[in-house]
């Protein structure tokens, strides 16, 4: 079974060398144009998918609304996409060593940020990509910093189960 990529990740597709696909800058922000009226208590958050051509060759690159899924939550559950807010990449050429960035704005309750799931299916040149999945998260909440710990860690984060986890086991 193949792995979901984690936010950050660079994906490459097989079919075409040479060009690869990232979904990065998962953040919780406010929207440009101001908040949609359906995503009233809702909490925003935008990321950024980036099309990077290291190929010989130009492509023509096509990435709109019906292209991205977004699922929050342990559930899976579908996030508000601010369609009137997000920047698309339609009908553009992405030149050799040239790359293209999409800033793309959702909505969901606030404590389903902690799982996003958003997955991308590119159209490159009127033909459809494969579909990638790249799994993460946001925090949140503010995590009150502890004396001795390491600001935006919290004492019951996961970082900070494994690190203790870690240290147990070392000196032991």
């Amino acid at each position: 079974m193949r792995e979901p990529n984690v936010v950050e990740d660079w994906q490459e597709y097989d079919e075409r060398a040479g060009l690869r696909v990232r979904v990065h800058g998962l953040e919780k922000a406010e929207p440009p144009r101001g908040r949609d009226d359906a995503a009233e208590e809702l909490s925003y958050f935008r990321f950024r998918v980036t099309v990077e051509n290291r190929t010989s060759e130009r492509f023509g690159i096509h990435l709109e609304d019906g292209q991205v899924d977004v699922r929050v939550g342990d559930d899976g559950e579908s996030a508000f996409m601010d369609w009137r807010n997000s920047q698309f990449i339609e009908g553009f050429d992405v030149y050799p060593l040239r790359r293209a960035t999409a800033v793309l704005y959702a909505a969901c309750p606030d404590i389903r940020l902690t799982r996003v799931d958003i997955q991308i299916q590119l159209k490159v040149d009127e033909e459809w990509t494969e579909r990638f999945l790249w799994a993460g998260g946001i925090e949140p909440y503010e995590v009150p910093v502890d004396a001795g710990e390491r600001p935006g860690t919290g004492r019951e984060s996961l970082a900070c189960q494994v690190s203790n986890f870690l240290r147990k086991e070392a000196e032991s």
